[in-house]
């Protein structure tokens, strides 16, 4: 649950002396961690909501990360650098990151919004951390926030590939099932809701008769993967 607090308008410095960023501009901060929800509840506040920032530092980590491993690995092939990528940029990896840096103390949010937890606190906190780099791009340029996702975001390669995290979650699940218990997972659908452009599946990933874990995604296959990697986290399998 967030902390729900009326944010550090009247000193932004709290967040710069954690983040250890002195910002030109601290509006940009300030807009990167307002959520829509909050502008719907107080329709008054002054700057725009986040996700602009957010489109924008989604790309910038896109292209620093890729850089990043390109660079890394001058022999690995498109298909392996795309899998260690997305085990970096995933939410729940942003989600760790920005509760490491203690952005869910700062983020601005109706009530409502900073009483979710789970799945839906995890896309909020990614989409504030995207907004960051976003913000800190527009603030100081490109340098500075490859600079920050290197120290904070790709410095955690070296664990991504000791655990094997950029594998599927489901490949890896199967393994350690086998392994451990001499059972193969099964997945079935627990729920589902939606219209059928907007379908959402909750599917239950299940060694014999126990529920291990569950996912939620808009395919039965996310949903599935979600679940096997929830999976992996109840079981301590994703350790090394």
């Amino acid at each position: 649950m967030f902390p729900f607090l009326n944010f550090f308008v009247a000193d932004h410095t709290a967040l710069e002396q954690k983040l250890g960023i002195r910002f030109q501009n601290p509006d940009l901060l300030i807009e990167a961690l307002t959520h829509r929800s909050y502008i719907n509840e107080h329709p008054s506040w002054r700057l725009p909501h986040n996700e602009r920032l957010e489109f924008l530092g989604d790309a910038v980590l896109e292209l620093a990360s890729t850089r990043f491993l390109f660079e890394q690995f001058p022999h690995k092939p498109e298909g392996e650098l795309t899998s260690f990528r997305a085990a970096l940029v995933n939410t729940d990896a942003l989600a760790e990151v920005a509760t490491a840096l203690g952005l869910d103390q700062f983020i601005l949010l109706s009530r409502g919004e900073a009483a979710h937890t789970g799945k839906a606190k995890k896309n909020i906190l990614a989409d504030a951390l995207e907004a960051l780099i976003g913000a800190l791009y527009r603030d100081q340029g490109y340098e500075t926030a490859e600079g920050f996702i290197a120290q904070h975001i790709l410095a955690a390669l070296e664990s991504v590939l000791s655990t094997q995290r950029y594998r599927d979650p489901k490949s890896v699940f199967q393994e350690k099932a086998q392994a451990h218990v001499s059972i193969t997972p099964v997945y079935q659908v627990v729920d589902e809701w939606g219209p059928d452009h907007d379908k959402r599946f909750l599917v239950g990933v299940f060694l014999g008769d126990e529920r291990v874990a569950t996912g939620e995604g808009a395919s039965k296959q996310e949903a599935e993967t979600n679940a096997a990697r929830e999976g992996l986290t109840v079981k301590g399998w994703n350790k090394k």
